[in-house]
């Protein structure tokens, strides 16, 4: 099932709430410019195997709202603890995939993991994000071709080949967007670290990062690794920035053990 919960006056967030009588709950955090829709692989198998799957489209994304402000990590991840207060989630595995893992690590520390038993990091852009001229060059091209924008960054995400179907499906997820929310993370992504971060997670994390990730380097999961107690690294040599598609069976499989 699908619906809305208000975060703050007049800003909505779209949850998408599948198998809600599950024995275990994994919340989703999509990456930029996403929608929660990019988990369709997970969504369409892990209720089967009775787990409850939540996923959140963050503001401005998605079906979400679209308000001009609140673009930080810490307006982000209180979105997120709105969510599961409101939908009164406990002992939940987290997974956040790209951006969504740097809110994911903001989350957890922010709010001292209040809800999460398990953290699942999906080559997250942490500690750090973009460049500054990776930021500059996305920018232009936000402000001036979105969706050439977004078929740039959907040539770059994927290791393997995909089809023209699925490049087009995957490129309409993105341009969904406001185009104000994906230039306002776009200078997130620029600007805010997790440095510190990193050092003050206390619940036990998985990290699955694709070897060939051309968006986030292999070298920022090690970093992860290294830096985040209680963390398993786990390498996906097929993968790009996408492993949730790219090596989906290996991707479920690993949830499902992991949140068991």
């Amino acid at each position: 099932m699908g619906y809305f919960v208000e975060v703050e006056p007049d800003v909505n967030l779209y949850v998408e709430d599948v198998n809600p009588e599950g024995r275990k709950t994994l919340v989703f955090i999509h990456g930029w410019p996403l929608s929660h829709e990019q988990f369709e692989y997970q969504f369409n198998i892990l209720p089967s195997m009775g787990y409850r799957c939540v996923g959140i489209d963050w503001r401005g994304f998605g079906k979400s709202d679209r308000p001009w402000h609140g673009y930080t990590y810490n307006r982000l991840a209180d979105d997120i603890r709105t969510v599961i207060d409101t939908l009164e989630l406990d002992g939940v595995t987290l997974v956040g995939h790209s951006t969504g893992g740097a809110i994911a690590i903001r989350y957890v520390t922010r709010h001292n993991g209040h809800g999460v038993s398990q953290l699942v990091l999906v080559d997250a852009a942490a500690p750090v994000g973009f460049t500054e001229d990776t930021a500059n060059s996305l920018l232009e091209q936000t402000l001036n071709d979105r969706p050439k924008m977004m078929q740039g960054v959907t040539d770059t995400f994927f290791f393997q080949s995909i089809s023209k179907p699925f490049s087009d499906w995957f490129n309409q997820l993105g341009v969904r967007a406001a185009s104000w929310s994906t230039a306002a993370v776009i200078h997130l992504l620029r600007d805010e670290t997790l440095y510190e971060d990193m050092h003050n997670i206390h619940v036990p994390t998985l990290i699955i990062h694709g070897v060939h990730d051309k968006v986030i380097p292999f070298e920022q999961a090690l970093e992860l690794h290294q830096n985040i107690r209680n963390s398993q690294l786990v390498p996906f040599e097929f993968s790009g920035h996408g492993p949730f598609w790219e090596e989906r069976e290996k991707f479920n499989q690993l949830l499902m053990e992991f949140s068991s």
